[in-house]
């Protein structure tokens, strides 16, 4: 193997991820000075480093280039997913801000935390090596397992991290496994060779099974990720466990890694063996749409039940993946858009909801919603409507675009199904709805957000409605990310 020679263009290129790390270590120094009175510096200097970090990566939108000997890879889709990772953040960290008050949680750790897995997921987006890959969610995942576990004082909280770091570990070393064994077979951890060997017309059937046998190792770490069912365990407590703020976060940003992760591994690198992995798709989502909705159909605590909820989205998701064309691979990624948009939302409102000592995680707190605040009400409508898969909202054409490409690849029969859960599961959603316009509150609700939170969640649910009235400037843009 040839030595790597440095290029000083590596690093433009790199640029985003070199401004974060170097943010980073500011913020964590500057930290140790501030004292709790001006805990809002770190808040505004993470929220600074955000901005300027997408600023960084929009300007890279349309330049192409692999970089690091061969590690790293400039390209659309890793950039626009740089882009919209960072404004989602943006919009999480300013909600989260509200809760970390109200529930003495206002440190500088929690922002610092926040910046390192968004660091991880950024590597997870541009990697093009295995090994790469492997870096970016071991930094993504470190930093969430201490992040679900920064309410020391609350059981739950540290329950539900050790859960998710048990079984993480796990589901990383079945990964390491299936890098080993293609690793074993390619002699490359690079991307762009394993996809040249795994499109090579002299493979023969040692070599095809032993591809195989790797490639399911590689799935069984992208499904966790995801959080699709038969791997789905960690989700349900760690997203009730979890404080508020953080399940907001681990449900929305970290999907566009999860996403990037599927795409550098099976589609760039084992894009020739579509369809042996597009038959275990198949299974994991069918499994995740009808377990989801039917276990969701019980569930009091509303994040729990938005926990459920996830595992059939990420089932639709992978619907898009199994079709094996650009245009089911684009429909996923706008579903992928359309949820993280939803379930901000949806999170932004039960935090808007919180106060000192108290937290509307329970779906009678949303008694009599639309009598005291009808804004607020009205926009968890439109969640609860655009997660159906109502028209003329978001979710519907999501889901739409979804059940074309499959009915186009000639899968009916997952079409169907994943239309009769559809509609077995807006049963729960209309339940939220019915909770907040037709019973009467105990007590009176008060929302205690703050202005900044009120407008960002006010934009936020009102984009639910208006990207659903133009739905299709997006999907060609999902479209033109492969």
């Amino acid at each position: 193997m040839m030595d790597y020679q440095f290029n000083t263009a590596d690093l433009f290129f790199a640029l985003p991820e070199l401004f974060m790390i170097a943010a980073i270590a500011l913020i964590l120094l500057l930290d140790l000075f501030v004292s709790e009175r001006f805990q809002n510096l770190t808040y505004y200097l993470t929220q600074s480093t955000l901005a300027i970090t997408g600023y960084f990566a929009f300007n890279l939108i349309g330049e192409s280039a692999v970089i690091f000997d061969g590690t790293y890879v400039l390209d659309t889709i890793g950039s626009y997913f740089k882009v919209f990772m960072m404004v989602f953040s943006i919009v999480a960290l300013v909600y989260s801000r509200h809760y970390l008050r109200a529930h003495n949680l206002l440190k500088g750790e929690y922002f610092i935390l926040s910046l390192l897995s968004v660091l991880g997921m950024m590597v997870m987006v541009s990697a093009h090596s295995m090994l790469t890959i492997y870096l970016g969610l071991e930094i993504m995942s470190l930093s969430l397992y201490t992040l679900i576990a920064i309410a020391r004082d609350r059981a739950v909280a540290v329950e539900a991290a050790l859960k998710y770091f048990v079984l993480g570990a796990i589901a990383s070393g079945l990964l390491l496994y299936g890098m080993s064994m293609i690793y074993g077979i390619t002699g490359s951890l690079d991307i762009g060779q394993i996809a040249a060997f795994a499109t090579g017309a002299n493979l023969n059937s040692e070599q095809v099974l032993i591809l195989n046998f790797g490639l399911v190792f590689l799935v069984i770490g992208i499904a966790f990720k995801f959080g699709a069912v038969p791997f789905h365990m960690w989700v349900p407590d760690v997203y009730q466990g979890a404080p508020t703020s953080v399940t907001m976060f681990l449900s929305t940003v970290p999907k566009f890694a999860a996403t990037a992760m599927l795409v550098r591994l099976l589609i760039d690198g084992l894009g020739g063996l579509q369809a042996y992995w597009a038959d275990l798709f198949i299974i994991l989502a069918i499994l995740s749409i009808g377990l989801g909705s039917l276990v969701a159909l019980m569930q009091t605590n509303i994040k729990r039940l938005l926990a459920y909820s996830t595992i059939s989205h990420i089932g639709f998701i992978l619907l898009g993946f199994i079709t094996g064309v650009v245009e089911g691979y684009g429909a996923a990624t706008f579903y992928v858009l359309a949820y993280v948009l939803m379930s901000l939302t949806a999170f932004g409102i039960i935090i808007a909801l919180n106060k000192q000592g108290f937290e509307a995680d329970q779906i009678v707190d949303f008694r009599g919603l639309s009598k005291h605040s009808p804004w607020f009400a009205l926009l968890m409508l439109f969640v609860m409507l655009s997660m159906a898969g109502v028209p003329p909202f978001i979710g519907f054409y999501s889901k739409l675009f979804i059940l074309q490409q499959v009915v186009s690849a000639g899968y009916i029969y997952l079409a169907v199904a994943a239309v009769v859960f559809a509609v077995i599961s807006a049963y729960y959603y209309l339940q939220i709805i019915k909770t907040m316009y037709f019973d009467d509150a105990e007590k009176e609700i008060t929302v205690t957000a703050p202005l900044d939170m009120r407008i960002i969640l006010s934009i936020n649910g009102a984009l639910i409605l208006v990207l659903g009235l133009m739905p299709s400037y997006w999907m060609e843009l999902a479209i033109s990310l492969f």
